[in-house]
């Protein structure tokens, strides 16, 4: 940076005739970082780290002009003329969805605003999030909303659906360090993310799939292992892929309900469908039995996923068998507690293929029953190939994560630190990003005996970082754009 500020540039004077030996040149020696805004223009807690460098002061060195044609040769003289800038970098996060959490490891009553949360360390813990954005009350630890991002507000509920749900969010990009709430409502607009396992609703029963405005179009991940299943019907049915709203997509009967917040499901109980699950001590009650840091119920689990039940109900595999079979196939597994994120990027890694005599990610679903009692578990999408208009091809079969191709179940999120800075659904004001952190989205957003519609429960990947470890390339945009401060 040094090099730049004083090479980029050929800087001449043309009023110093100083006999200075650069001639007309002038030369930048002083270039100075520093961690904050108040520091530069102070010029005050200098640094030489490149990780807290965040601002620059550069000055020219000082030259003096002798003015001609005095009474007095040389009597007058201009005194020493120097100049110094400081300037900062404004950075922006783009291609994302406006959403944030408030910092769940928030105590009560927090009042340090930089308080962190360890992203890295808590990779593969599932964290449970409650969707809310209307009203003036402060936020608490855990809720999850969404950030201004300049788009008009004559219908937010639908420009939340575009954000949640479209490809290419909507509005302008959403600052690093700094960024506005906005109010809107929970399960009004959580359909949408639903749309990334291949659920669509119909709200307003116009044949529009409302939880994806139209403008863009809204596909599933290719990947949708859920623990819901579609009614019997003709597979080519638009009709029989609308929502949990009119049961056309419903909870099997046998379905995974776990009783206990530590122990595995027993072998000998029946699970007909079953997704990834959430942490087992989320998972056994509505608020779950979760201890962190002392906290107990936590919307921060321990990572415990019942794999077990998991490899069981989908693939037939044993406890002793899918720690061999997952450490096969394209992308192996070789740890003994994969995280639903690994599960999920192995399963389609291996989409199609045969592994321990199971087909991996199967096209054609699992029917349980017969007549107008059928039920099929889907793993792949169905529904979304007769969405949309006009009807089939619809939205595809799926994306495949990678290379350009954005991951339908991965998403960025700004984390703020809510009670310190009184966070609330709107009103205009700034609040500073304490991180932004990626998040897999475990499952659908939906009323079941232990979880609610409006809550958004996902797995900790880790910090956001362009071009990171599992990174795609189109998944996040950053912009870098320099301003001048002083």
């Amino acid at each position: 940076a040094t090099a730049a500020a004083q090479g980029l540039i050929a800087n001449q004077t043309l009023m110093a005739n100083d006999s200075h030996g650069d001639g007309m040149a002038v030369t930048v020696p002083d270039v100075f970082f520093y961690t904050t805004k108040v520091d530069a223009e102070a010029d005050t807690n200098r640094t030489t780290d490149d990780a807290t460098a965040k601002f620059v002061r550069v000055a020219v060195e000082f030259r003096r002009a002798v003015y001609a044609l005095t009474p007095v040769v040389s009597a007058l003289r201009s005194g020493d003329v120097g100049a110094e800038a400081v300037a900062g970098l404004g950075s922006a996060i783009c291609k994302v969805p406006p959403v944030m959490i408030c910092n769940p490891d928030e105590p009560t009553g927090n009042t340090n605003k930089n308080l962190d949360f360890d992203a890295a360390g808590l990779a593969g813990h599932g964290l449970k999030l409650i969707s809310v954005g209307n009203g003036n009350s402060a936020w608490a630890p855990g809720n999850f909303g969404y950030l201004d991002t300049g788009s008009s507000t004559t219908n937010p509920n639908v420009e939340l659906r575009q954000a949640l749900g479209w490809i290419t969010p909507p509005g302008d990009c959403s600052g690093l360090e700094g960024v506005k709430t906005r109010t809107g409502a929970g399960t009004s607009v959580t359909p949408a993310l639903n749309t990334r396992f291949d659920i669509y609703e119909k709200i307003t029963g116009s044949g529009t799939a409302d939880s994806c405005p139209s403008g863009q179009n809204c596909p599933p991940s290719i990947n949708t292992v859920k623990d819901v299943v579609r009614k019997g019907g003709a597979p080519t049915d638009d009709k029989k892929c609308d929502a949990p709203k009119s049961n056309e997509w419903e909870l099997p009967t046998n379905q995974y309900l776990p009783t206990s917040p530590t122990a595995d499901l027993p072998v000998a109980t029946v699970v007909d469908a079953m997704g990834l699950p959430r942490d087992k001590c989320h998972a056994v009650s509505i608020n779950g039995s979760c201890t962190y840091h002392s906290v107990t119920p936590s919307k921060i689990g321990d990572g415990a996923w019942d794999r077990n039940a998991y490899f069981r109900v989908n693939y037939g595999w044993t406890s002793a068998q899918w720690p061999g079979f997952i450490n096969s196939g394209f992308s192996p597994i070789s740890v003994s507690t994969p995280s639903r994120y690994q599960v999920y990027l192995w399963e389609i890694a291996n989409r199609g293929t045969t592994i321990g005599g199971k087909a991996i990610l199967p096209t054609a679903g699992r029917t349980y029953g017969s007549g107008g009692n059928a039920r099929t578990d889907f793993d792949r999408p169905r529904c979304s190939q007769l969405q949309g208009s006009p009807a089939p091809p619809g939205y595809g079969d799926g994306m495949v994560p990678g290379g350009t191709t954005v991951d339908r179940r991965r998403i960025s999120g700004a984390v703020l630190n809510c009670k310190a800075w009184g966070v609330n659904g709107g009103g205009g004001t700034v609040y500073p990003v304490l991180k932004w952190v990626e998040y897999f989205l475990v499952e659908p957003s939906i009323n079941r005996p232990n979880t609610d519609a409006n809550d958004v429960y996902v797995e900790v990947i880790g910090e956001t970082t362009e071009g990171g470890a599992g990174q795609t390339a189109g998944q996040v945009v950053r912009r870098d754009v320099p301003y001048l401060i002083k």
